[in-house]
């Protein structure tokens, strides 16, 4: 369906919104975090939990809110996704225990899980029939995320520090309204026909939500612990289930043939890697900055914009021109090597250390790396699918990278913790386990650089696709 130009574009403006309330709704808590521990009783241990909470949901349920958008009607999805945003929105600034928070946080991850796709689905229907313009359209949608990590992290140190950590939730209703009136600009779509794999959605959800909650619990609890075990089988079995679902259902959430598109796998794997290293730096740079070096809020915020305006800049402007030259390839192995490094920088961080010397320098270079790995990574797992397969590739590399952020900082608060990161007050421990999870991440990162660059196919004709899709997209950004 098409619409007259001012309309469409119109209509683009709105979901560019989303998906910078979407990705802001990520970046936002990070500054807010210690403030919430002391108010909500959080430990240090399950401090994540208002994180993984929102990547859990988010990252569990992107495939089904793809399907349902196919099925229902994406502008009807989308508008149920803004409705559960806002609900998720009011019990997280509410909340006056710890359990209410994640809850609140988990529905507002169900909201972002409904609205993402739905957005994509309806740019799709908006620009499709016009290359040209869909490449514009594609650029302007694709600058609204690193705008919104970036806003986030500066609204919610200015939040916290001069109103109070709930309004880094009460911001949500407002826009959310403001958003669902405007969506009568839209096109509309009636449903369809069709199964909807719930009994999937669950299984994987379910899965991943408790393999976080063991690894969380495993350096009290113990590794080799009857529970611990019990727990990591059970998740296990219920992703393996997930697995067997998709093979058996008429119509999956993941139909297992997508596997077989070329580069899917290693672009999936190269994601989920990133995901694990980079979110965990940004949730334990966020603690260095004010349980060690005594930070505001407003403070620790600001002295994250650097890294976020270097990763905007480069991700609007640079690493399409480098995507078109180089392919993806040696571009996400490349990136994920720079992050490495960035993240053993990081690891000397001392406890009498200061933003300057120990913070700002290694957080640009691990930005840097973040920036050429991520574009290119999305765009190695999508370039090979036909095009009716290309919405399913774009939701699992999401996924993948959702879920990778989520056992990675599960995994590494593991380690923090039994290196120190829990004794409150105790500089030194604290710094002992922040550095030790840099190490740790940097390892990730390293990894997934080196399995790129191995095992990543070099398929010419796949690198002169994603060639074409970058320049394509940088030029019309010039334009813009």
């Amino acid at each position: 369906m098409q619409t007259d130009n001012a309309r469409r574009w119109w209509a683009l403006a709105v979901l560019a919104a989303a998906q910078f309330m979407v990705i802001m709704d990520t970046s936002i808590i990070g500054v807010a975090l210690p403030e919430m521990q002391k108010d909500l009783g959080f430990s240090q241990g399950e401090l994540q939990w208002v994180f993984n909470a929102y990547v859990i949901a988010f990252g569990g349920l992107l495939l089904l809110g793809g399907r349902l958008s196919d099925l229902l009607g994406a502008r009807k999805v989308f508008n149920t996704g803004w409705v559960v945003l806002i609900a998720g929105s009011i019990v997280a600034a509410a909340a006056q225990t710890a359990w209410i928070e994640v809850v609140g946080r988990a529905v507002q991850g169900v909201g972002g899980a409904l609205i993402a796709p739905a957005a994509m689905t309806l740019l799709m229907m908006l620009f499709a029939h016009d290359p040209k313009e869909l490449g514009k359209a594609m650029a302007l949608y694709g600058a609204a995320a690193p705008a919104g990590g970036t806003a986030g992290v500066f609204l919610g140190g200015v939040f916290t520090e001069w109103l109070s950590w709930p309004w880094i939730f009460i911001i949500y209703i407002p826009i959310g309204i403001a958003t669902l009136a405007a969506t009568r600009l839209l096109p509309a779509v009636g449903s369809r026909r069709g199964a909807v794999d719930v009994l999937g959605a669950a299984a994987v959800t379910a899965g991943l939500a408790l393999a976080v909650f063991a690894i969380v619990r495993a350096p009290e609890a113990g590794w080799a612990s009857t529970g611990t075990v019990l727990q990591l089988l059970g998740a296990a079995a219920l992703l393996l289930l997930f697995f067997v679902i998709q093979k058996t259902v008429r119509e999956p959430l993941m139909p297992l043939g997508i596997w077989r598109v070329p580069r899917l796998g290693s672009a999936n794997l190269a994601m989920t890697l990133l995901g694990a290293a980079w979110i965990p730096m940004w949730y334990f740079l966020n603690l260095y900055l004010q349980q060690v070096l005594g930070y505001g809020a407003f403070a620790s915020g600001a002295s994250l914009l650097p890294m976020t305006v270097l990763l905007m800049i480069f991700m609007t402007a640079i690493t399409a021109r480098l995507l078109a030259k180089f392919g993806a390839k040696p571009l996400i192995g490349s990136g994920l090597l720079v992050l490495a490094a960035g993240l053993l920088w990081l690891s000397a961080v001392e406890p009498t250390g200061t933003f300057v010397v120990d913070v700002l320098p290694a957080s640009l270079v691990a930005a840097l790396g973040m920036s050429l790995a991520y574009i290119p990574a999305m765009m190695a797992a999508m370039s090979g699918a036909p095009q009716e397969q290309a919405g399913l590739a774009s939701g699992i590399v999401n996924t993948t990278y959702q879920v990778g952020s989520a056992l990675g900082l599960a995994a590494l608060t593991a380690v923090a913790t039994s290196q120190g990161a829990g004794r409150l007050g105790n500089l030194p421990a604290l710094t002992d386990g922040f550095s030790a999870a840099f190490v740790w991440a940097a390892a990730i990162a390293a990894a997934g650089g080196l399995i790129t660059l191995l095992v990543m196919r070099s398929d010419k004709a796949l690198v002169a696709r994603e060639a074409d899709a970058a320049s394509g997209a940088q030029g019309e950004r010039a334009g813009v």
